[in-house]
């Protein structure tokens, strides 16, 4: 009886710190350091994993062949702290949506920015939210596509170094996000409504 209501309070206490519900959401905005480091911010996201989504390559990397795929984050997040309109309007006002070569100082492919929708309700959300950025910005092309998603690559291995750069390298970081001119960018885009630190 007394193993049986150890179990049973560990058991409960486990489903305690865990989220109920978890839902999980794909977008590129460039350098997946610097996605990483703006989503880990906001409240209500579980975990954010950088990667590579949205090409043909079978095992893209880092230093390898990534052709065809944009550098992109996975964002794990609790829908009853923050909802998927939340995570869109999060994405928005942390990138340049009129970029058609790439995102600030960082040119090419890869460094493209798209919205990786899972179904029908993440297309309709993301594609409105899209068309209400067109209507802020009469007169700009908004680049920014809604794509189907496709398999989500994490970087991995010894590429890990690139998980949580932010943190592991804050000095660096600092110093490429400011070389880059990403914040000077967003806050002539945006505003007030930039939500970086």
């Amino acid at each position: 009886m007394k193993n049986l209501l150890v179990t049973t309070g560990i058991a409960l206490l486990i489903s305690i710190a865990q989220p109920v519900f978890s839902a999980t959401a794909i977008l590129a905005g460039g350098c997946f350091w610097c996605m990483e480091s703006d989503f880990e911010k906001l409240t209500g996201v579980n975990d954010v994993v950088s990667g590579f989504t949205g090409g043909s390559h079978p095992d893209p990397t880092y230093r390898g062949d990534h052709s065809g795929h944009y550098e992109a984050v996975e964002i794990t997040y609790d829908p009853e702290v923050v909802d998927y309109q939340g995570i869109l309007d999060h994405f928005w006002v942390n990138h340049d949506p009129f970029d058609a070569r790439g995102q600030f100082c960082d040119k090419g492919h890869s460094y493209l920015a798209a919205i990786f929708v899972a179904n029908n309700e993440e297309r309709e959300l993301a594609e409105a939210s899209r068309q209400r950025v067109i209507e802020m910005f009469p007169g700009q092309a908004v680049i920014t596509p809604v794509l189907p998603q496709t398999t989500f690559f994490p970087i991995k291995g010894n590429e890990s170094h690139h998980q949580d750069y932010y943190k592991k390298n804050p000095l660096r970081y600092k110093y490429y996000r400011f070389g880059c001119g990403r914040d000077r960018r967003l806050s002539d885009i945006w505003g007030d409504r930039v939500t970086h630190n």
